[in-house]
């Protein structure tokens, strides 16, 4: 997988901003009108948040939590595994999930360095309820990088990220591989005591 720091430079340049309508019906229109306002601010701040790295988890809580569907997310990513999971697992999955995904975003939202951000036309029709959006990292001396969110429609009409491709990697697909192998060897609760151990000890 190309760098964490590329993928988290995007999904920054997904929050919904105040005078955005998150309910829209060009879901590429809204992730680059937010996006554009947000790398503005990250930079602006960049130098507080430096000194203050503690306060880059408002910025996750505020901008990128409320379009990422956590729960979708953790469906696909245990697999089988969520089917047979019961209704305690998977809400204290989902919740350790969660909590690694936003110590992620956090932590490479101080990495950010002043990437310029390209959209390409996306794939798919909103009426479907499914879309991609597609965009590029552009690195100095070398190739750009491809990165193609796939969204979908939640039932209350916003669109939501479940899936994020790097270069053509599925960042569920990566997870859930990782995570089938733990989940083989110690079981379920293993491997969300393990998040929850991690999640315990991070940082920002």
């Amino acid at each position: 997988m190309k760098s964490l720091m590329s993928l988290m430079f995007f999904l920054v340049a997904w929050p919904a901003a105040a005078n955005v309508q998150a309910r829209g019906d060009d879901p590429q229109a809204l992730v680059q009108s937010v996006a554009e306002q947000v790398l503005s601010e990250l930079r602006r701040d960049k130098a507080a948040l430096q000194a203050h790295p503690e306060r880059v988890n408002a910025i996750v809580d505020r901008y990128i939590l409320p379009h990422v569907d956590f729960e979708r997310m953790s469906r696909w990513v245990l697999g089988k595994h969520w089917r047979r999971a019961s209704p305690e697992q998977r809400r204290r999955f989902v919740a350790e999930f969660k909590k690694l995904l936003i110590r992620t975003y956090a932590t490479s939202l101080l990495e950010y360095t002043d990437q310029t951000l390209t959209f390409l036309p996306f794939r798919g029709d909103p009426a479907s309820g499914k879309v991609t959006v597609r965009s590029q990292v552009e690195q100095p001396g070398g190739f750009p990088i491809p990165i193609d969110y796939k969204l979908h429609r939640s039932k209350d009409g916003r669109w939501l990220i479940y899936d994020i491709l790097i270069d053509g990697v599925s960042l569920v697909s990566n997870y859930r591989a990782s995570f089938a192998r733990e989940i083989n060897r110690r079981g379920l609760d293993e491997l969300i005591e393990t998040l929850a151990e991690k999640n315990r000890q991070g940082g920002v």
